[in-house]
């Protein structure tokens, strides 16, 4: 998922593992604009396929613009992708009635495509200054709540 251009990269494959993941990031290192980017930033998971120190040496032996960034264990709920992968479920592999593995792949590839074209992209406006502002805020309040409490 480029979450900078609302744009997603979607692969159906009958086992998960590492070749199946590295052809996933060949699917997107090898095109414009990533293949010709200073950086390309790869939020995943601590899944067996992209796990540990490994994985990164691994990947960026093939691709030295590929940063790899391993979130926190227990914490996929911060990962932009689990949230679409949460969002395909409900809306369109809820009931798992599907006739054959065909049809469930019909049925993801065309929500990708829907939800591609109905996504915006994500632009972080939130910067240091912006941090440095709240919490010098927030420690105002403090300090406030706690000369009325005195």
């Amino acid at each position: 998922m480029d979450v900078h251009r609302a744009r997603f990269f979607g692969r159906c494959e009958h086992k998960t593992g590492m070749a199946p993941f590295d052809r996933l990031v060949d699917q997107v290192m090898t095109q414009p604009p990533y293949n010709q980017a200073r950086r390309v930033f790869w939020i995943v998971d601590n899944g067996s396929s992209h796990r540990g120190p490994t994985s990164v040496l691994r990947l960026q032996k093939k691709y030295s613009n590929l940063i790899l960034v391993h979130g926190p264990v227990h914490a996929s709920w911060l990962n932009q992708i689990e949230i679409y992968f949460s969002i395909l479920e409900r809306k369109a592999l809820t009931p798992n009635d599907f006739p054959s593995l065909e049809a469930l792949k019909e049925r993801i590839v065309s929500f990708q495509q829907h939800y591609e074209s109905i996504a915006t992209p994500f632009e972080w406006r939130f910067t240091k200054r912006d941090l440095h502002e709240l919490l010098a805020k927030t420690q105002a309040q403090g300090d406030y709540a706690k000369r009325v409490a005195a």
